[in-house]
Order: C-alpha cells, then sequence, then structure tokens
C-alpha cells in the first residue's frame, strides 16, 4: 500500500494559507506532506512564491504529527549547500524528526535571480553531487572544509544537530541523476511512474529504499470548471522536464503551452470530483513500485473543498491501491 501525500504548493497559495492547508491535511489523514520551493511561480495565474523554508518552520509548529519534505530544493544556486544543512537540521529539530530533505538540480525559473547563469544538465548534477557530500558531512556535527570545483567551505560547522539525520531524498528523470540517487539517496523522487527510473536506482544502490512520486489532480463538483482551472494554472506541466527546467520566466511557459487546449490537460490530470479517475491515474505509480505518492490539488483558492472530498471519498479508495 503506498503512502499518499499532500502538496503545499507555494506557486498558488500565499504562506499563512499554505500552513492552514497542511494542518488540516494532517487532520484528514495524509499520511506526509511535501512543498515546493520556489522564487516564481510557473504561470503568473499561479501568483505566489513564498519562501518555502518559513512556511516549513511555522508548519512544523502548527502540526504535531504529519511529515514534512521538500518537493525540492535546489541546493547549489539560490542556496550555498552549507545554508541548506543549516535549515534542514533546524527543521529536523523543530518538527521533532519529522523532515526529509528533497534535493533537485532546480529550473532556470527559480534559479536565475542570482545571477549565476544556467549550465548544462551534466554540470547542474555534478554540482548537486558536491552539494549533497558537503551537507551529508555537516550533518555529522563536525567541522568541514572543502575546496571543491564548484563549493568552497572554510571551516563550517553546525552546531545544533538532530538526533536522527533527515533523510535525503534526490530527484530524478534520466540515468545519470538516478545513479547520482543510487549513491548519494535515502529515497529517490521523481514525478512520473516510469520502471525504468527505479530500476536504474535500485542498479547504483537504491533497492529497498523509498519511492516517491508526484500526481496533479483537480477536484471540482463542476467538472468543467476543474478543467478551465487545472487549464488556467497547470498546462505548463505538459511541456515535460527538459522544458520546464530551461525557461527562465513565467512569461516563457505562459508562450510555450498558449496552444494547449482545456481538453489536453483533462487527458492528462483528473478533473472533477470523479474518484475512480484519481485512482487510475495514481494505479500506474502502485504498479512500478512507489511507496508514496504526493498529491497536488490545482488552486489555491480551492484546498479546503479538495481535503474533505480526500477525506470522505478520496484516501479510502487509493488506500486499496
Amino acid at each position: 500500500m503506498m503512502h499518499i501525500g499532500y502538496t503545499m504548493m507555494t506557486e498558488q497559495a500565499g504562506p499563512r494559507e499554505l500552513v492552514g492547508h497542511v494542518v488540516e491535511a494532517e487532520r484528514v489523514g495524509f499520511d506526509f506532506s511535501v512543498i515546493s520551493d520556489h522564487s516564481f511561480p510557473w504561470l503568473s495565474s499561479q501568483g505566489h512564491a513564498p519562501y518555502a523554508w518559513s512556511v516549513l518552520g511555522a508548519a512544523a509548529q502548527a502540526t504535531s504529527e504529519i511529515p514534512l519534505m521538500t518537493y525540492v530544493t535546489c541546493p547549489t544556486f539560490r542556496y550555498h549547500p552549507v545554508v541548506i544543512a543549516q535549515k534542514a537540521a533546524t527543521l529536523q529539530l523543530l518538527s521533532e524528526g519529522r523532515f526529509r530533505l528533497g534535493l533537485g538540480s532546480g529550473e532556470n525559473l527559480n534559479e536565475h535571480v542570482v545571477g549565476r547563469g544556467w549550465p548544462s544538465a551534466r554540470v547542474r548534477l555534478a554540482m548537486l553531487e558536491e552539494a549533497t557530500e558537503i551537507i551529508r558531512a555537516l550533518f555529522t556535527g563536525e567541522y568541514v572544509t572543502r575546496h571543491g570545483r564548484h563549493f568552497q567551505v572554510d571551516d563550517a560547522r553546525l552546531w545544533d544537530v538532530p538526533d536522527t539525520t533527515p533523510p535525503l531524498g534526490i530527484a530524478v528523470s534520466g540515468p545519470l541523476s538516478c545513479a547520482l540517487a543510487g549513491r548519494h539517496a535515502d529515497l529517490v523522487i521523481t514525478t512520473e511512474p516510469k520502471r525504468e527510473l527505479l530500476d536504474a536506482f535500485d542498479a547504483r544502490g537504491g533497492t529497498g529504499k523509498p519511492r516517491m512520486g508526484q500526481l496533479p489532480v483537480c477536484y471540482d463538483a463542476d467538472r468543467d470548471a476543474a478543467t478551465a482551472r487545472a487549464h488556467e494554472q497547470f498546462r505548463w506541466a505538459l511541456g515535460g522536464w527538459r522544458l520546464n527546467a530551461e525557461l527562465p520566466l513565467p512569461a516563457g511557459f505562459e508562450q510555450a503551452s498558449e496552444h494547449t487546449r482545456p481538453e489536453d490537460v483533462a487527458k492528462s490530470i483528473p478533473c472533477g470530483d470523479d474518484v475512480e479517475a484519481v485512482v487510475e491515474a495514481a494505479r500506474p505509480f502502485a504498479e512500478a513500485g512507489f511507496t508514496d505518492l504526493a498529491l497536488v490539488q490545482i488552486g489555491g483558492a480551492h484546498q479546503m473543498p479538495f481535503l474533505h472530498w480526500a477525506e470522505t471519498a478520496l484516501l479510502p479508495a487509493l488506500r486499496d491501491l
């Protein structure tokens, strides 16, 4: 049976609302929660991008049981890996051991703001590996000095170290990232139910470790309204991650998706209040061997109706997968 999670999507709600949403997600019985870490929304229509780590700190205090996780943060451009290690250790302490650190190689949309350019995917993965090694070293509580190809660390140390190190997840999309995750991750993260990604992760050391996916849905009692909202706010997702990692601004995603029709989005994202449609969309993840699946409800103002529906209808059905 997969664990079913809830996504705090920072691109579509403000910080206070996000905390309220995860409090309700805990109450209705979601198994875990994740949060995106953005400096821009994908589309201007989404309208938000609060600082995920402040939201996490508030969520850690407002909840008591639901696990928290970044899905995902990039430790190589906006943030130095030393800063990520300190934030993750602090979150683990504030949440009393409920935090998992999800890492990825990032998107230009979020990382361009610091003006460091946007290198090739191969270079970004090399940076991610070096950053991961630094974070792991700092989690020991010892002094760390590194003079690497991409990062300099001079006598860094964490002074508040949790008894339980935050599990570290790495997002994957192809062979190179799967190999990196196999070497360094405690769990693997991907948005597509591709068995070959999990097999590649297992081949490099991932056997037996958790594997987490993500599924967007758009609940509404009015299916046409749900389809229109999914098209307005989530059509960017149909572009695929090779494209999504490269465009620098929401205007680029708006232009790239201008010919995407509402019916195209509805073919990829369950829209409306059909529980079985969501179950069928989740089934490929279960069949591929995923242990965890985080749901994204599209539309910041539509979280509470979705959470009520999840409590009464959706979560019981998904438990049977």
